[in-house]
């Protein structure tokens, strides 16, 4: 191989572990998780005043909303734990 094509799979290889390391600081940002959120609590009360769901929408549509955000929190704890393991 000549030092060009090294040198331009080395250039390849540094922009994709950029793009990589983006794409996992955006999968754990809190700007994701917050979106997400507000996401879903739209769709929930949207789709609580379609199917007339009662009187208490606004707050019973926070159920799924916290539900991911616990599980977004929780599942840290759980996938150090099994690192831990796999590293044994």
């Amino acid at each position: 191989m000549n030092n060009k094509k090294i040198e331009s799979e080395i250039k390849s290889i540094k922009a994709r572990n950029a793009r990589v390391e983006l794409d996992k600081k955006w999968e754990t940002s809190w700007t994701r998780r917050l979106c997400i959120c507000i996401l879903t609590y739209i769709v929930v009360v949207l789709y609580c005043f379609m199917i007339e769901a009662g009187s208490n929408i606004f707050l019973s549509s926070l159920v799924p909303v916290i539900g991911f955000a616990l599980s977004t929190l929780s599942l840290g704890l759980i996938r150090k734990n099994w690192e831990k393991k796999i590293k044994k």
